[in-house]
């Protein structure tokens, strides 16, 4: 085995969530909760219910794990539309280079889920004026007003400032206000942004057990045009609450110094 195979499989067992669960049971639970699966559960002012914990159908390893793209994340077409500077600033990036080696999140999510950061599964809290999003990875989340307001007067973040509404039974959150200094992917997989970038996201419970995720990344600054995500159809989770995965950068410190000996 290879430094950079072992590397990747180092870094992706950091992200496995931190709890055991029974694949067989698992799979048996999912397909049963799609074949019962009822009406969207609605909020008291009679939008759609987002709340849940939600993946693709398994966790990292398991039969069911990226299951809404044939059990891989779909490809990383977002370096596909660097702008010539960006595709040569590219080439010089390498693993080691890696910002998520430092418990630093991303600005998007590793199977272009950007709810789930660096993990496989994410957690929705929704009331009629706030929508909680919360991250697996690197005591991550995001508080989505929906209250009308503008966007707020803050410094930039990791994973921006985000506003949402309602349009009909579908969920818009618009995220602005980056940093230029985290990546939209993570894994060995290079795709900085710059800090003109903005994500438009569109969530659709479909029914009791089934999300349906939408995304447009826009950035002027680093793309040729905007880069439209694979729709991502997620499922409940068979647990009604997230783990966190704990991250410190020490644990780290040996991907990040295998990862800087890797021949450019």
């Amino acid at each position: 085995m290879n430094k950079q195979t072992s590397i990747q499989r180092a870094f992706n067992s950091t992200a496995r969530f931190a709890g055991t669960l029974v694949l067989a049971t698992t799979l048996v639970h999912s397909a049963l909760a799609q074949e019962q699966a009822g009406p969207a559960p609605r909020m008291a002012d009679g939008k759609p219910d987002l709340s849940g914990v939600w993946w693709t159908g398994g966790d990292l390893g398991s039969p069911g794990y990226a299951s809404s793209t044939g059990g891989t994340p779909p490809p990383a077409v977002y370096t596909d539309l660097y702008q010539p500077w960006a595709k040569e600033k590219m080439a010089t990036l390498k693993d080691k280079d890696d910002p998520t080696l430092q418990c630093q999140p991303t600005a998007f999510g590793t199977l272009s889920v950007r709810m789930f950061d660096v993990g496989a599964v994410g957690q929705i809290v929704a009331t009629p004026d706030l929508v909680v999003f919360l991250q697996e990875t690197y005591h991550g989340y995001q508080l989505v007003p929906t209250d009308g307001r503008e966007p707020r007067a803050v410094p930039p973040s990791f994973r921006g400032d985000a506003i949402g509404n309602w349009e009909g039974d579908t969920f818009v959150v618009e995220v602005t206000n980056f940093t230029d200094d985290s990546w939209i992917f993570a894994e060995g997989r290079v795709s900085f942004h710059s800090d003109q970038m903005r994500v438009v996201e569109r969530y659709q419970r479909t029914d009791a057990n089934t999300l349906v995720i939408d995304a447009t990344v826009y950035d002027e600054g680093v793309l040729t045009a905007p880069w439209v995500v694979p729709t991502r159809k997620l499922v409940l989770a068979p647990y009604d609450q997230l783990l966190p995965l704990i991250c410190t950068g020490v644990e780290t410190q040996e991907l990040m110094d295998a990862a800087a000996e890797l021949p450019k």
